[in-house]
């Protein structure tokens, strides 16, 4: 792993059309919902970017006061996740500004397609966060090493204002073209920042591996 912030693009797997379903609320099979996922896939086509930008920090904990590396915070439940690790992943993920653009569009002149749209973007971004985990899973497994399941700021008692600080560590608006209002919402939208804990293999959560 690297100390400075690195970054990469993506080549994702195909759309995961059941997830898009789910995100819109669409229960059960319905060709004229079929139809319309359909043609908001088709209306994405060229126009989705997948990046990640990323910098491995080591961290100290004392209680529930975690020194992450680039900042410090007061956090049980990032504590109880990061429980075993000596470092961690930090890492800032977006699809691109073109689907926040059709979300607009469409919300003026087709609420249904604005909704597919949002759908869209919530499972291409998990699937680019996932992606980008196995990859670090796998990369540190070879180290005799395991990650923690993913934490971002808002989750549990983790503040949403450390975004200032993540922004900061990575360089998030000149690295992935991120940036973060003064309301800590993000644009795009459609973008994820998030800690990955390693630890070692023969403990995970303070328990031994059976």
């Amino acid at each position: 792993m690297n100390s400075t912030v690195l970054t990469k693009k993506y080549i994702l797997p195909s759309f995961d059309t059941r997830e898009i379903l789910r995100y819109a609320g669409v229960s059960g099979s319905s060709p004229d919902f079929s139809e319309l996922m359909q043609s908001c896939l088709d209306e994405t086509d060229g126009k989705l970017l997948y990046r990640v930008c990323y910098r491995e920090f080591g961290i100290k904990t004392d209680a529930n006061i975690i020194d992450l590396g680039f900042a410090k915070t007061e956090s049980d439940d990032l504590a109880k996740n990061l429980q075993g690790c000596e470092s961690i992943v930090l890492f800032a993920a977006t699809v691109g500004i073109e689907l926040d653009r059709l979300i607009a569009k469409y919300s003026r002149i087709s609420p249904s397609k604005a909704l597919f749209f949002q759908a869209i973007g919530a499972e291409r971004i998990e699937c680019l966060c996932d992606t980008f985990n196995r990859e670090i899973g796998e990369l540190v497994s070879a180290a005799g090493k395991v990650t923690k399941p993913r934490f971002s700021p808002g989750y549990g008692d983790l503040p949403l204002s450390l975004q200032k600080d993540i922004f900061r560590a990575l360089d998030c608006p000149r690295k992935i073209g991120l940036t973060l209002n003064g309301s800590l919402l993000m644009s795009p939208s459609k973008s994820v920042t998030a800690i990955i804990g390693i630890g070692d293999k023969n403990t995970y959560c303070g328990k031994e591996l059976t």
